[in-house]
Protein backbone atom coordinates (compact mmCIF):
# COMPACT_ATOMS: atom_id res chain seq x y z
CA UNK A 1 0.00 0.00 0.00
CA UNK A 2 1.32 3.43 -0.95
CA UNK A 3 2.07 5.90 1.80
CA UNK A 4 2.66 8.84 -0.55
CA UNK A 5 1.03 12.07 0.55
CA UNK A 6 0.28 15.26 -1.29
CA UNK A 7 2.76 18.13 -1.15
CA UNK A 8 2.36 21.21 1.02
CA UNK A 9 1.60 23.19 -2.15
CA UNK A 10 -1.23 20.81 -3.04
CA UNK A 11 -2.55 20.95 0.51
CA UNK A 12 -2.56 24.77 0.31
CA UNK A 13 -4.36 24.60 -3.05
CA UNK A 14 -6.94 22.26 -1.53
CA UNK A 15 -7.56 24.74 1.31
CA UNK A 16 -7.85 27.66 -1.12
CA UNK A 17 -10.22 25.63 -3.26
CA UNK A 18 -12.35 24.65 -0.26
CA UNK A 19 -12.69 28.31 0.76
CA UNK A 20 -13.43 29.53 -2.76
CA UNK A 21 -16.20 26.97 -3.30
CA UNK A 22 -17.52 26.63 0.25
CA UNK A 23 -21.19 26.34 -0.73
CA UNK A 24 -20.46 24.24 -3.81
CA UNK A 25 -17.67 22.10 -2.36
CA UNK A 26 -18.58 18.43 -1.88
CA UNK A 27 -15.31 17.07 -0.51
CA UNK A 28 -11.73 16.07 -1.17
CA UNK A 29 -9.61 12.97 -0.95
CA UNK A 30 -5.90 12.22 -0.91
CA UNK A 31 -4.86 8.88 -2.35
CA UNK A 32 -1.39 7.72 -3.36
CA UNK A 33 -0.08 11.26 -3.42
CA UNK A 34 -2.85 12.60 -5.66
CA UNK A 35 -5.69 14.92 -4.78
CA UNK A 36 -9.33 14.61 -5.82
CA UNK A 37 -11.72 17.55 -5.39
CA UNK A 38 -15.53 17.31 -5.71
CA UNK A 39 -17.81 20.24 -6.56
CA UNK A 40 -21.48 20.75 -7.33
CA UNK A 41 -22.28 20.71 -11.07
CA UNK A 42 -23.10 24.43 -10.96
CA UNK A 43 -19.46 25.16 -10.02
CA UNK A 44 -17.81 22.73 -12.47
CA UNK A 45 -16.42 25.22 -15.00
CA UNK A 46 -15.57 27.86 -12.39
CA UNK A 47 -13.66 25.26 -10.35
CA UNK A 48 -11.77 24.08 -13.43
CA UNK A 49 -10.88 27.70 -14.22
CA UNK A 50 -9.50 28.25 -10.71
CA UNK A 51 -7.36 25.13 -11.05
CA UNK A 52 -6.18 26.18 -14.49
CA UNK A 53 -5.14 29.57 -13.12
CA UNK A 54 -3.35 27.75 -10.27
CA UNK A 55 -1.09 26.05 -12.82
CA UNK A 56 -3.04 22.96 -13.84
CA UNK A 57 -2.90 24.02 -17.46
CA UNK A 58 -3.32 20.64 -19.14
CA UNK A 59 -6.57 18.70 -19.41
CA UNK A 60 -5.23 15.16 -19.55
CA UNK A 61 -8.59 13.39 -19.67
CA UNK A 62 -12.29 13.90 -19.10
CA UNK A 63 -14.55 10.92 -18.53
CA UNK A 64 -17.53 9.63 -16.59
CA UNK A 65 -18.55 6.68 -14.44
CA UNK A 66 -22.10 5.33 -14.13
CA UNK A 67 -23.14 4.24 -10.64
CA UNK A 68 -26.60 2.98 -11.58
CA UNK A 69 -27.83 2.36 -8.04
CA UNK A 70 -26.64 5.70 -6.63
CA UNK A 71 -28.13 9.17 -6.71
CA UNK A 72 -26.80 11.24 -8.35
CA UNK A 73 -26.01 8.53 -10.81
CA UNK A 74 -22.91 9.77 -12.67
CA UNK A 75 -19.47 11.04 -11.73
CA UNK A 76 -17.92 13.35 -14.31
CA UNK A 77 -14.17 13.62 -13.86
CA UNK A 78 -11.42 15.79 -15.31
CA UNK A 79 -7.80 14.81 -14.81
CA UNK A 80 -5.68 17.95 -14.77
CA UNK A 81 -1.89 18.19 -14.95
CA UNK A 82 0.60 20.87 -14.03
CA UNK A 83 3.62 20.66 -16.32
CA UNK A 84 5.51 23.06 -14.07
CA UNK A 85 5.23 20.88 -10.95
CA UNK A 86 4.69 17.49 -12.65
CA UNK A 87 1.57 16.87 -10.57
CA UNK A 88 -1.92 15.65 -11.36
CA UNK A 89 -5.25 16.13 -9.68
CA UNK A 90 -8.79 15.04 -10.32
CA UNK A 91 -11.77 17.36 -10.38
CA UNK A 92 -15.11 15.58 -10.04
CA UNK A 93 -18.77 16.44 -10.03
CA UNK A 94 -21.89 14.32 -9.71
CA UNK A 95 -24.89 14.57 -12.02
CA UNK A 96 -28.30 12.98 -12.30
CA UNK A 97 -29.57 11.15 -15.35
CA UNK A 98 -30.72 14.21 -17.32
CA UNK A 99 -28.66 16.93 -15.60
CA UNK A 100 -26.26 18.85 -17.87
CA UNK A 101 -22.83 20.07 -16.86
CA UNK A 102 -20.98 23.09 -18.28
CA UNK A 103 -18.54 22.39 -21.09
CA UNK A 104 -14.85 22.94 -20.39
CA UNK A 105 -14.15 23.84 -24.04
CA UNK A 106 -13.97 27.57 -23.21
CA UNK A 107 -10.98 26.69 -21.00
CA UNK A 108 -9.36 23.84 -22.95
CA UNK A 109 -10.15 23.38 -26.62
CA UNK A 110 -9.12 19.73 -26.19
CA UNK A 111 -12.19 19.15 -24.00
CA UNK A 112 -14.21 19.08 -27.22
CA UNK A 113 -13.58 15.46 -28.14
CA UNK A 114 -13.50 14.24 -24.52
CA UNK A 115 -16.97 15.70 -23.93
CA UNK A 116 -18.28 14.32 -27.21
CA UNK A 117 -17.08 10.87 -26.15
CA UNK A 118 -18.77 11.17 -22.72
CA UNK A 119 -22.01 12.30 -24.39
CA UNK A 120 -21.81 9.55 -27.01
CA UNK A 121 -21.20 6.73 -24.53
CA UNK A 122 -23.01 7.94 -21.37
CA UNK A 123 -25.57 10.49 -22.61
CA UNK A 124 -24.31 13.30 -20.34
CA UNK A 125 -25.04 16.67 -21.95
CA UNK A 126 -22.48 19.51 -21.84
CA UNK A 127 -23.96 23.00 -22.06
CA UNK A 128 -22.21 25.54 -24.29
CA UNK A 129 -20.38 22.77 -26.17
CA UNK A 130 -19.57 23.95 -29.73
CA UNK A 131 -20.78 20.76 -31.45
CA UNK A 132 -22.02 17.98 -29.21
CA UNK A 133 -22.52 15.05 -31.59
CA UNK A 134 -21.48 11.42 -31.74
CA UNK A 135 -17.77 10.80 -32.09
CA UNK A 136 -17.40 7.00 -31.88
CA UNK A 137 -20.78 5.55 -32.85
CA UNK A 138 -22.81 6.11 -36.03
CA UNK A 139 -24.94 9.27 -36.00
CA UNK A 140 -28.16 7.23 -36.10
CA UNK A 141 -27.16 4.88 -33.26
CA UNK A 142 -29.75 4.55 -30.50
CA UNK A 143 -28.72 4.96 -26.88
CA UNK A 144 -25.50 5.35 -24.93
CA UNK A 145 -23.75 1.98 -24.46
CA UNK A 146 -21.63 2.66 -21.35
CA UNK A 147 -24.70 3.32 -19.23
CA UNK A 148 -25.29 0.46 -16.80
CA UNK A 149 -28.95 0.22 -17.85
CA UNK A 150 -28.08 -0.18 -21.53
CA UNK A 151 -29.17 -3.57 -22.96
CA UNK A 152 -26.22 -5.95 -23.11
CA UNK A 153 -27.20 -7.09 -26.61
CA UNK A 154 -27.53 -3.51 -27.88
CA UNK A 155 -30.58 -1.89 -29.40
CA UNK A 156 -32.90 -3.92 -31.62
CA UNK A 157 -31.72 -3.84 -35.21
CA UNK A 158 -28.27 -2.60 -34.23
CA UNK A 159 -25.51 -2.93 -36.81
CA UNK A 160 -23.29 -4.16 -33.97
CA UNK A 161 -25.43 -7.24 -33.13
Amino acid sequence: MSTATISDEMRALSSKFTEAFAENFLGSREDRGELTLWVMPSAWREAAKLLMEAGFNHLSDLTAVDYLDREPRFDVMAILASHKTCTYLRLKTVVDDQQPVDSLTPLWVGANWFEREVWDLFGIHFTDHPGLKRILLPADYTGHPLRKDYPITGPAGSVFR
